[in-house]
């Protein structure tokens, strides 16, 4: 049986025992726990909790959750056929072009875009301000759309000589938009365990952003159900006086698979927020909203700003001057949404050569070594999916410049001179962290669950202004004595549009090709690249490889440019992880359980790969029968790999759900309790893949 026929298995059993298992889930009256019982575990206090009062938590059933079937076998397939896995990654952004092209073709979705529009015209007319929120994912599309494209836009405009007539008219039009993500700007590094499940985060990072009535808010949640983006639409509505052109709730699943969910049920039918579904389908890799929940959020959101930035500049210059600064005669927000479907086509062409990009960084890893990113132009989106990879496939955060020892597989630099020019480059605005004189008297007081208030005060210590001194992503002495190049390891230099390395980038491109490192150029343009700049970058690195990568026609935001990055890299990274088997089929068994969410969704996978295994064929000839797992059952052993993890450095190499999964599988099979010690060994010789592929029954 393959690993997608043994996965639909398990969901039919699944289904059947649904009842069943949230019958079993309050903490007096559960019956008995039968693996946890072989297992001498207890359930803990934690786990008791999480089971019979977080089950707003519990999220499989949302359509973002689901496996799709397009990449039910990605592990195995990238593992023999590098192309054929990139090219499953890519065709599931073919979700994305539909569900594009329905908005465009449907009236009403169409005018909630071209509502948002105007909303954000007359804002910034008013002098009043637009905010973007979001929360991991799209909290990093939220700063991207204010630092990626909002920014930089109005720097380019900054240079042309009509740029008096802008400035008379909009003064300070720049500093207008604020992309904000759950944490402050530290959270865009690494997550921070506790804020996401709090209403009261969204309200109080509103407050601490200066948001007042007139201004317009955008809450983005991929889910459609995370607390703290549902605390900043709630008061968003709030200030602004219920006025529904105000507030907007952006979200990717359907609305009724949210309406059982309380919280996302206060903002569904709150007639003070316009809402804007944006549900594409399942994800390439299952519950990894990074990518097609967010790549139509942010393509949508981008498409609108880019309309009212027309609406804004289209009476104050003239037609020369409007194509100048990248605006096409006659585009409006229909037919920029059906330009998705062409940019999508672009970048899944390129999986042939995407694949020894691809190939090379996974080399990388497996041999112990490091891979450093180059961008400056392209800084947000590169930085965006390589920190994306850290909760994602359980790896180490990038490093901080105290750190004793290189933990991190990855850098990311800019072709600068030091940390606060890379800090620039990146936000084109000040760090913004989070004030403990704002945030700690409230967390303390207000926050009745003992667990959500203490890692929420754990998580106020590392999101401070002061963060930023932490970490340096400059091309610098400093970076080159601390992860400089060495032979074997991997550079990767990303250019957008008309970009070329110039002098520090091609000074970056000889110190890497110097020391033995393989390197890549990766370029994303409308144009090809010109010879000097090739003829440049072969001078200094005569071994490079480029991947050239043409899409249609510019737009003024570069929004073509950003989104065609972002497929391509998410592409890449997660090939990356699946051939280094940090995903199994398509599931993210690697993923670290450091919220609520993240804990239902651990939960769910134990649950989902052992009932797969009791249900398959293999199993059954072989090994005595054996009900279903329980979710309550899943759970406790879930939390007590946690609290070992904390205690046996032993065991924190291994993930918890693969952890859980081995254990409870040869526990049963072999009739006997296995230590977790004896679950880490069996996974340090196989991957979790290929002892499962044990029970597809050949």
């Amino acid at each position: 049986m393959s690993v997608s026929n043994r996965f639909r298995s398990a969901m039919l059993l699944l289904a059947g025992m649904t009842g069943l298992v949230h019958a079993a889930t309050t903490a007096d009256d559960a019956p008995p726990l039968p693996v946890a019982t072989m297992l001498g575990i207890t359930p803990t206090e934690e786990s008791r909790d999480y089971v019979a009062n977080k089950r707003q938590f519990q999220l499989h059933t949302l359509l973002t959750e689901q496996r799709h079937p397009r990449t039910m076998d990605l592990s195995r397939r990238i593992a023999n056929d590098t192309v054929a896995g990139l090219q499953a990654l890519l065709s599931v952004d073919e979700d994305v072009a539909r569900t594009m092209d329905a908005v465009a073709a449907d009236p009403a979705r169409l005018a909630l875009l071209e509502q948002a529009s105007a909303a954000m015209q007359r804002a910034l007319r008013e002098g009043h301000r637009l905010y973007f929120y979001g929360t991991g994912s799209t909290g990093r599309l939220a700063e991207t759309l204010e630092s990626g494209l909002w920014r930089p836009f109005w720097l380019r405009a900054a240079a042309q000589p009509f740029w008096p007539k802008i400035e008379a008219a909009l003064p300070g039009i720049a500093d207008r938009v604020r992309g904000e993500i759950t944490g402050g700007d530290r959270a865009l590094i690494s997550s921070l365990e506790g804020f996401e499940d709090l209403q009261l985060i969204g309200r109080l990072q509103l407050q601490d952003n200066g948001i007042a009535a007139g201004d317009v808010v955008f809450a983005v949640t991929e889910g459609g159900e995370t607390s703290a983006v549902i605390g900043t639409a709630l008061r968003g509505a709030e200030i602004n006086g219920n006025d529904p052109s105000r507030t907007w709730f952006v979200y990717n699943n359907p609305d009724e698979v949210l309406l059982p969910f309380e919280r996302s049920r206060s903002v569904l039918e709150h007639p003070g927020i316009t809402k804007i579904n944006l549900a594409t389908g399942p994800q390439s890799i299952t519950g990894s909203t990074r990518m097609q929940a967010t790549t139509t959020s942010l393509y949508a959101l981008g498409v609108a700003m880019e309309d009212a930035i027309r609406g804004l500049l289209a009476p104050l210059l003239t037609a020369e001057e409007m194509r100048a600064l990248g605006f096409a005669e006659g585009a409006g927000i229909a037919s920029r949404l059906r330009d998705f479907g062409r940019l999508q086509q672009a970048v899944a062409a390129t999986a042939p050569e995407l694949a020894a990009w691809t190939e090379r960084e996974a080399a990388t890893y497996a041999a112990g070594l490091h891979a450093t990113y180059l961008a400056l132009r392209a800084l947000m989106p590169v930085f965006v999916d390589v920190t994306e990879r850290s909760p994602t496939f359980r790896l180490a955060p990038l490093d901080r410049v105290d750190a004793e020892e290189r933990r991190s597989w990855i850098q990311v630099w800019a072709p600068v001179e030091d940390a606060g020019s890379a800090w620039d480059a990146l936000l084109h605005r000040p760090f913004h962290g989070l004030d403990p004189a704002l945030y700690e008297a409230p967390f303390t007081q207000q926050i009745d669950d003992p667990f959500l208030r203490r890692a929420a005060l754990r998580s106020l210590a590392l999101a401070g202004g002061e963060q930023r001194l932490l970490y340096d992503l400059s091309f610098s002495e400093g970076n080159m004595r601390r992860g400089g190049p060495a032979a074997g390891d991997l550079g990767a230099a990303i250019l957008l549009g008309d970009e070329t390395p110039g002098e520090r980038g091609l000074a970056w491109l000889r110190a890497f090709a110097g020391a033995g490192a393989s390197l890549f150029v990766v370029r994303v343009a409308e144009q090809p690249l010109p010879e000097g700049a090739g003829a440049a970058m072969r001078a200094a690195a005569p071994d490079l490889h480029l991947l050239d990568v043409r899409i249609p026609s510019g737009d003024a935001l570069e929004l073509n440019r950003t989104l065609a990055l972002k497929m391509l890299l998410n592409a890449h990274s997660t090939g990356v992880m699946a051939k280094l088997g940090r995903v199994v089929g398509n599931t993210m068994t690697a993923v670290q359980p450091g919220n609520l969410k993240l804990i239902g969704r651990a939960t769910y996978l134990v649950q989902s790969h052992v009932n797969a295994v009791l249900a398959s064929p293999a199993w059954r000839a072989s090994y005595p029968a054996h009900g279903p797992l329980g979710y309550a059952d899943a759970n406790a052993i879930l939390f007590d790999i946690i609290g070992q993890r904390r205690t046996d450095p032993a065991l924190a190499a291994n993930p918890e759900v693969e952890l859980c999964i081995v254990r409870i599988l040869e526990s049963l099979r072999l009739g006997r309790p296995v230590p977790w010690a004896d679950a880490a060994a069996l996974l340090r010789e196989q991957r979790l893949d290929d002892y499962l592929a044990a029970f597809d029954g050949g």
